[in-house]
């Protein structure tokens, strides 16, 4: 049984052993030839298995999502004005740097988790910043019709929860950021970084008023700089995480794009049948549409536990997760910390639906046991 249900780092593909790193580089300079050949590998199979369009840039970023994308919002924001979307805490971690650091007034659509903005509401002359799935309230956006084809702002898109196991519509966005660690289970500190033709036009068009650190400067002699998405990457970038990607991407190439999809979507349909037949729990998603396929939250909606003061519950609720994880079942289960209290299990491909239903029957086991004692 696998019991690693972490949302990041997460779990990684089955059968993976460190047999796979065994032809890593490692001494080897990142800039050597054989340094460049892997990761202008890594980028051309993500583009492969993805189906990214041919006039799409694809790179490689320093610092996991999170370099990536304050990469392209130091980059690219400031010529338009600016929404951002919010409905978990690495959204609000987004407009706040849009509004404390980089002090451009953006407007703020905000949801409770659990909850979309109204996505119709959306003035798309602004350049609007906001994630494909919320990793930590379990809501995604239920598809991408609501982003127009004539749209005269740039869509940027954090997607690092999304890439690998959900469907992304490439002519719908600009800008698109993930990392390794997330649905493939590659190792962490390396973002990936996607750019539209129309991304590209406002990268070599706009110069900010604000600096930019080294690990943020796309361009070169005012045009972008195109050997970062080739492979020469602006920092090093460890050898050893490089050929852990590529083993990862052999295996989604083998499976295929929508198959990782379908492995995501089958390991949602064992938690919902799961939640159907157990009264005591409910996901913070109610909306079937935009509930997440790969970080599922749940919630424990029994009025004995919600009745206990705050601390409590929060104490009562751990006191389950961390026997799950002692017994080798299930770790890191816990919510989010920002998040209301309750149960986040990562279903993505990497996951087998064996080892979601096991964990589940034992959470519901240590659940009724503990309940009695409450």
């Amino acid at each position: 049984m696998n019991p690693n249900f972490s949302s990041g780092p997460c779990s990684k593909r089955p059968g993976w052993s460190f047999n796979a790193l065994q032809n890593a580089p490692v001494g080897r300079s990142h800039r050597s030839a054989l340094g460049k050949e892997r990761l202008a590998k890594a980028i051309n199979e993500t583009k492969r298995i993805l189906n990214i369009p041919a006039d799409y840039l694809v790179g490689i970023m320093p610092a996991s999502d999170t370099g990536a994308f304050e990469a392209a919002m130091w980059s690219l924001l400031g010529p338009k004005p600016v929404t951002v979307l919010v409905w978990e805490s690495f959204s609000e971690g987004w407009a706040t740097d849009v509004a404390k650091q980089l002090k451009l007034n953006p407007k703020i659509l905000k949801a409770d988790y659990g909850k979309l903005p109204d996505l119709n509401s959306i003035d798309w002359s602004n350049d609007v910043v906001f994630v494909a799935n919320g990793t930590t309230s379990g809501v995604k956006v239920p598809n991408w019709d609501w982003v127009p084809d004539n749209r005269e702002g740039l869509s940027i898109c954090d997607a690092t929860s999304a890439v690998f196991a959900m469907e992304m519509d490439w002519a719908k966005l600009d800008v698109v950021t993930f990392s390794w660690q997330k649905c493939l289970g590659g190792e962490a500190a390396h973002g990936m970084l996607v750019l539209s033709p129309r991304a590209v036009d406002r990268l070599e068009s706009y110069d900010p008023t604000w600096p930019l650190p080294k690990i943020f400067r796309l361009k070169k002699s005012g045009k972008i700089n195109r050997a970062v998405f080739d492979g020469e990457v602006i920092n090093t970038t460890s050898m050893i995480c490089v050929e852990d990607y590529l083993d990862a991407l052999k295996w989604a190439g083998e499976i295929g794009l929508s198959g990782l999809i379908k492995k995501s979507k089958a390991n949602l349909k064992v938690v919902e049948d799961w939640v159907a037949k157990t009264s005591w729990v409910d996901f913070l998603a109610r909306d079937t549409k935009t509930r997440s396929n790969t970080s599922v939250c749940l919630m424990v909606t029994s009025d004995k536990v919600n009745g206990l003061p705050a601390e409590d519950k929060g104490k009562f609720l751990k006191s389950i997760a961390s026997e799950l994880s002692k017994k080798n079942i299930a770790h890191d289960i816990n919510s989010y910390k920002d998040a209301p209290a309750g149960y986040r299990f990562w279903c993505g491909p990497t996951i087998n639906e064996s080892d979601i239903r096991e964990a589940l029957t034992e959470l519901e086991k240590i659940y009724n046991e503990k309940i009695q004692n409450l």
